[in-house]
């Protein structure tokens, strides 16, 4: 199998926990648009979607999949996202899209959070990709100041600018041995919305798409 089928493998199996007249929170990246696309195979099941981006609502949207404002919603059942990282112990980096605030908000609504990823995405040790921190403009160099007191290089990702109207900072060479201590001391920083390590409220199950298919892990 190639990355791409191994990623399409999990988000199909994804399927699997979908529960009809639902609701379901989507996110973001090249392994959620295979779900979105599966997803699309059973809207008539389903009432709807909440959307962790723009990108994500066009696609949901040109599939015929209504998608929700998440205020108009009360809970959400299930969450479905991918990850740049993540570890046996469920924590993970998450925002190589940009999209890691509004991810980690409807990650937090859900009942239940059900990452989809290929198995390269897997590691010991998170760290190896680089840590997106999404940062008001105007505190960017305050914050990339002090993100190097906390060990890390952070660099100013050109050229992007998030759907909240912000700034996205990499912070390259963190060995990240305590991700929910990193993810709290990052987050205390004035400036910053929100970093993309989801280890407070990790992934509750991973589906790991793989040369055999795709395996749950629990």
């Amino acid at each position: 199998m190639t990355q791409d089928e191994m990623k399409k493998a999990a988000a199909i199996k994804a399927l699997e926990f979908i529960e009809n007249d639902t609701i379901v929170g989507v996110g973001t990246g090249s392994t959620v648009n295979h779900f979105i696309d599966a997803l699309a195979t059973i809207k008539h099941n389903i009432t709807g979607a909440v959307s962790s981006s723009e990108e994500s609502s066009k696609r949901l949207i040109a599939h015929g999949i209504e998608v929700f404002d998440l205020n108009s919603v009360d809970n959400l059942d299930v969450y479905i996202d991918g990850a740049d990282e993540i570890t046996k112990h469920m924590s993970m980096i998450k925002g190589g899209g940009a999209a890691l605030t509004r991810e980690k908000i409807v990650a937090a609504v859900a009942k239940k959070f059900i990452c989809i990823a290929d198995s390269s995405k897997q590691v010991e040790l998170l760290g190896d990709f680089p840590l997106p921190v999404e940062v008001i403009p105007m505190a960017r160099s305050y914050v990339a100041r002090e993100l190097v007191k906390l060990g890390g290089d952070p660099v100013y990702r050109q050229g992007v600018i998030t759907d909240n109207g912000n700034v996205i900072l990499d912070v390259h060479n963190l060995s990240i041995v305590d991700p929910k201590a990193l993810e709290t001391n990052i987050n205390a920083i004035v400036g910053v919305v929100t970093n993309g390590l989801f280890a407070q409220r990790g992934a509750d199950i991973l589906i790991l798409g793989n040369k055999n298919g795709a395996q749950v892990v629990k």
